[in-house]
């Protein structure tokens, strides 16, 4: 199948790509959007690196942008920009399968969902990256613990990410969707998330950064913490044969979230005392 002209008038969707300083991944991840099997618009939000990210940005994108400081105020950027119907997201380490597009404005059109959820998977190398891995197949087709990545533009242009929001933004907008009663599919797509060789410093310190966070999601959604602390736990227990037929790395992923939880925790303390100091 041809590849549809970058940038074409008759494009529905306007991909946003936030990235800083990922020169190793983002021209795969480029290269997977241009290589959808339906028109897109291409929109790169470059937040100052200091690598060849921006050149390898220019190469594939149909606007590139400067400007950040966090991935939330990138992807407001990006919408901003976008002149289609809808607008997709992409984080500069995924892979989109060459239907994932087409695919999700298929569900949009059979489901009437404002948003679609298209499921994450983990590819890379190591230990730590398996467990993950294994973690994430315990919810592929759960359609509760994915947020959209195909929205409405016209939903996001005036009420778009929360700017006090990096790591939670993506649930915050899936609560104030089924907040306002508007549907979210799942699409049948998975989309790969290149996570390189993970290590338990690089996990710790990324949860503690999202962990800032923490206390504004609160805030905005009573009870959302430990609700989705709890469908996370039985998605885990319908899985249970899964985890058991690979009990090393089973292991691994418990250990895996339960440092992840001390690492959110303490972010959310330090978010707390932030937001006190103001």
């Amino acid at each position: 199948m041809p590849t549809p002209d970058r940038g074409s008038t008759s494009a529905r969707v306007t991909v946003v790509v936030p990235t800083r300083n990922n020169e190793r991944t983002i021209d795969a991840c480029l290269r997977s959007v241009t290589a959808q099997s339906v028109p897109v618009t291409l929109v790169v939000v470059d937040n100052h690196s200091t690598d060849a990210t921006a050149t390898i940005a220019a190469e594939h994108a149909d606007e590139v942008i400067v400007g950040g400081p966090e991935r939330s105020a990138q992807r407001n950027l990006g919408v901003a920009a976008a002149r289609t119907e809808w607008v997709l997201w992409l984080d500069s380490d995924m892979l989109l399968p060459p239907e994932a597009v087409e695919r999700a404005l298929a569900t949009a059109a059979e489901t009437g969902a404002a948003g679609v959820a298209l499921p994450e998977r983990t590819i890379g190398d190591g230990y730590w990256t398996a467990c993950r891995a294994l973690e994430r197949e315990c919810y592929l087709d759960d359609p509760w613990l994915h947020n959209p990545r195909l929205v409405r533009r016209e939903l996001l242009v005036e009420d778009g990410f929360d700017l006090e929001m990096s790591g939670p933004e993506d649930a915050d907008l899936r609560m104030r969707m089924r907040r306002d009663g508007l549907g979210i599919a799942l699409a049948p797509v998975l989309v790969d998330h290149d996570e390189g060789r993970l290590t338990v410093a690089d996990v710790m310190r990324k949860r503690f950064y999202y962990g800032r966070s923490i206390p504004a999601f609160a805030e905005a959604h009573d009870g959302a913490v430990s609700a989705q602390g709890r469908a996370v736990l039985s998605a885990y227990a319908r899985n249970r044969r899964r985890l058991l037929r690979d009990p090393a790395h089973a292991a691994g992923m418990v250990l895996l979230r339960g440092m992840e939880a001390g690492a959110y925790a303490l972010g959310a303390r330090r978010g707390r005392r932030d937001r006190a100091q103001r």
